[in-house]
């Protein structure tokens, strides 16, 4: 569930098919810039009610999405 919805915040902030992206698709593969990095986060932030500390090691969807879920587990 959180993949998807991961997946489809992605597909609308850089206008894609959501099919193009898997758990493996990196932000390099996403051709994400730290801005463009800044305003996907912010728009995880909001869809999921959550506050992202970004980190270094956050480098694909699939760290995003546990990233995420285990914000959620504290909630």
């Amino acid at each position: 569930m959180t993949f998807e919805k991961v997946a489809q915040v992605i597909a609308e902030n850089r206008d894609m098919d959501v099919s193009e992206i898997t758990m493996d698709t990196t932000f390099e593969d996403l051709q994400l810039d730290s801005l463009d990095t800044v305003d996907l986060v912010m728009s995880l932030e909001e869809v999921f009610d959550i506050t992202i500390e970004m980190q270094e090691g956050l480098k694909s969807v699939g760290d995003v999405v546990n990233l995420i879920d285990s914000l959620l587990e504290k909630k």
